[in-house]
């Protein structure tokens, strides 16, 4: 099975492959299908037996998966925060392993209809559903100054945030803010003398994390992984593209909630969780995949099991 980079060149490959821990015959389930690519390589590793679910929200990516013609494989048309819901309908209860890439693919960014990228102009919307009422418009029009404040500190890490939300409320006074260029044209003035680029994706950061309602989305999803996951030898792999990603996973994964706080047995001080790291480290891609692949730069791989006590 060929694996087209077209619409996305899959980050860390053969890490997520190895960390998944594949069984000839196993359950898998790929939450962020995209363009396959991931998808495509669990299916070289799986005998007759196995079986693969993939989810994904986005119409482009559900045209990929119509392509896979493939009795071992489901594609799920849906967020991925409803995983148990859908799996369930499918008889799928347990399954070993779970992969999730919370990268935008090369092709959303790429796509100037989209609005995700800061590199080409185009109507703002940041939806990776394409059916969902709120979209990046939504956000810039329409938001109070005190909600733009908050998302552009919160989601974007933002330091002039407050100000940056006034004059955003100000120049939609006069007419709406239809177009990436026409944000970006505001976001010129309070960018920092040579760090307009990394500026810019911090704006436009913010605004997507809102309107798709992703932290929301990664919580609710990692608190059904432990009901999901098989057995000791069953595996998640999650790849982060930023901190507030990262460290929602890495708490996850270390205390079994978002803050991190372990919860230790007051008399034998033993910490109780639902999942334990397999790599103590994130994996970070390649230097040789970096020199071909520069969209691997900020990605982090981590790797969990069932721990001991759940």
């Amino acid at each position: 099975m060929t694996i087209s980079t077209e619409y996305h060149r899959p980050i860390m490959l053969q890490e997520c492959l190895e960390g998944l821990n594949i069984r000839p015959d196993g359950v898998y389930v790929d939450v962020t299908f995209g363009g396959g690519g991931h998808s495509k390589a669990i299916l070289e590793r799986l005998n007759d037996k196995g079986k693969l679910y993939a989810f994904d929200q986005d119409p482009d990516a559900k045209k990929n998966a119509d392509t896979i013609k493939d009795a071992r494989f489901t594609f799920i048309e849906t967020n991925f925060r409803n995983i148990k819901k859908y799996l369930r309908l499918y008889g799928a209860k347990k399954v070993d392993g779970i992969l999730a890439d919370f990268g935008i693919s090369s092709h959303q960014i790429d796509e100037p209809t989209r609005g995700f990228s800061t590199r080409f102009d185009g109507d703002l919307d940041m939806r990776m559903n394409q059916k969902a009422e709120i979209s990046a418009y939504t956000v810039i029009n329409e938001y109070s100054e005190a909600q733009l404040h908050k998302i552009l500190g919160m989601y974007g890490e933002i330091k002039n945030a407050r100000t940056l939300a006034s004059a955003i409320y100000s120049a939609r006074l006069n007419t709406p803010i239809k177009t990436t260029a026409e944000l970006k044209a505001i976001l010129e003035k309070f960018a920092p003398k040579f760090k307009e680029f990394k500026y810019f994706a911090q704006v436009f950061q913010a605004i997507r994390i809102e309107v798709n309602q992703e932290l929301e989305v990664i919580e609710e999803f990692l608190e059904q992984v432990p009901e999901l996951l098989r057995d000791e030898e069953s595996r998640l792999c999650v790849m982060t593209f930023h901190s507030l990603e990262d460290r929602l996973v890495k708490n996850y994964i270390k205390a079994g909630n978002f803050k991190g706080e372990l919860d230790k047995d007051i008399i034998y001080g033993t910490v109780t969780k639902p999942l334990m790291a397999i790599n103590k480290k994130p994996i970070e891609a390649s230097p040789e995949e970096l020199s071909i692949n520069g969209r691997s730069r900020s990605a982090k791989l981590r790797i969990a099991a069932l721990s001991d006590n759940n």
